[in-house]
């Protein structure tokens, strides 16, 4: 499964600013690949390429996961979509050696795929054959990238689960657990969420605090069912399955000081089977921290005014501003410079705001100051000591 090695990512924008953009996020699993290991199979590993100016550079990259030829990345690449830009991308599977090193030889490489973030985006889940060097076919391999856009103001949750009581599934050492969260979907289908780290040889591990996004959580519905599994790893790539829950969001959030949410972890054949069985362990929810993301109109539509207050430094050096070669020259008859561009900004703020406040401050010079009506960009002049 996964000793999980993370990556660093040298970026999660593919471009400079734009008008219209979103931020996208990219789940990647695989069918198929290629076995290149002669004892076991496989140890995938998927790394995302971005072209900028006609150069491939690497992104990010997943998490190995041991000896499986049909994986499913708990990892998610999160990119910035800008529709009017063609996005190139380019998706590398390779067959990790030793601690996160991507091997130079050909026998390393199980297949890739070039396409364009917008062509995920339109799709939302593509599908396309793995192609090695000079497009031949890497067997039947196959790459799914499932696409989701990420909502400004949905805010993330940070959750901390531990077990107790395991069932034990080794014959010399106890239970390897690590614990898979999945989301169902309106049509049935399950998408991985997260997958924690794996607690070695403990019936009662206590998994590290993870963050996900509340839209990749439960799509921001609190009544969304989450099926979480629980498995003893296996470096082979067998996991032995231990137990299953389902659970909601909402459950989750009963959680309060001093109180914890547990669910029994249940096999079905056992419960099938044996008459007395309740359950292979319990699975608690030990802490949740819930953490909003409000976007700038949320602020806007929640009465935040902004307030504008300029500051104008009048030094001697730009002459009186009563002579009119003064770059401070206030013209009767049109706006300055300094003028129009206070005017350019006041107009935006000005609509959440009731007064522009214009302070003047000079060296050596009595200046006018005071408020600018800026839907009739009238001064009101006064008398302002020298500073």
């Amino acid at each position: 499964m996964n000793d999980v090695q993370e990556a660093t990512s040298p970026a999660t924008s593919l471009s400079g600013p734009a008008t219209c953009v979103s931020k996208v996020e990219l789940r990647v699993s695989c069918k198929a690949l290629l076995d290149r290991d002669t004892l076991n199979k496989s140890d995938p590993c998927v790394i995302l390429m971005v072209q900028t100016n006609g150069q491939w550079t690497e992104l990010d990259r997943t998490e190995v996961i041991k000896s499986n030829l049909h994986p499913v990345f708990a990892k998610v690449f999160s990119l910035d979509y800008y529709f009017e830009e063609v996005q190139k991308l380019r998706f590398e599977v390779y067959d990790i050696h030793g601690t996160h090193s991507i091997g130079t030889r050909d026998d390393d490489f199980l297949g890739g795929v070039e396409c364009t973030l917008g062509q995920i985006v339109a799709q939302k889940k593509m599908v396309k054959p793995l192609l090695l060097k000079y497009g031949k076919y890497a067997g039947k391999s196959t790459i799914t990238v499932h696409a989701e856009e990420i909502s400004g103001n949905n805010g993330y949750v940070e959750l901390s689960f531990c077990a107790k009581k395991l069932d034990d599934k080794d014959l010399f050492s106890k239970s390897d657990p690590f614990l898979e969260i999945y989301r169902i979907n309106d049509d049935e289908t399950e998408q991985l969420v997260h997958r924690t780290e794996v607690i070695k040889n403990n019936l009662n591990p206590v998994w590290e605090p993870f963050k996900v996004s509340l839209i990749s959580l439960c799509s921001c519905d609190e009544e969304r069912k989450l099926k979480c599994l629980v498995w003893d790893y296996d470096s082979r790539g067998k996991h032995d399955f231990i137990g299953e829950f389902y659970a909601t969001f909402r459950e989750m959030q009963k959680i309060s000081s001093g109180n914890k949410v547990t669910w029994d972890c249940v096999n079905p054949k056992y419960k099938q089977k044996k008459r007395n069985y309740k359950n292979s362990g319990v699975v608690i929810l030990s802490d949740l921290k819930l953490h909003r993301v409000y976007s700038f109109l949320d602020y806007i539509m929640g009465g935040c005014q902004i307030h504008f207050t300029v500051a104008i430094d009048f030094t001697a050096s730009n002459g009186d501003p009563r002579n009119s070669c003064s770059l401070h020259y206030i013209n009767p008859y049109q706006p300055n410079e300094y003028l129009k561009a206070l005017i350019a900004v006041g107009e935006i703020c000005q609509d959440y705001d009731r007064i522009v406040n214009l302070l003047c401050f000079s060296k050596g010079y009595l200046v006018p100051t005071g408020i600018v009506s800026l839907s009739s960009y009238e001064i009101e002049l006064q008398s302002a000591p020298c500073i």
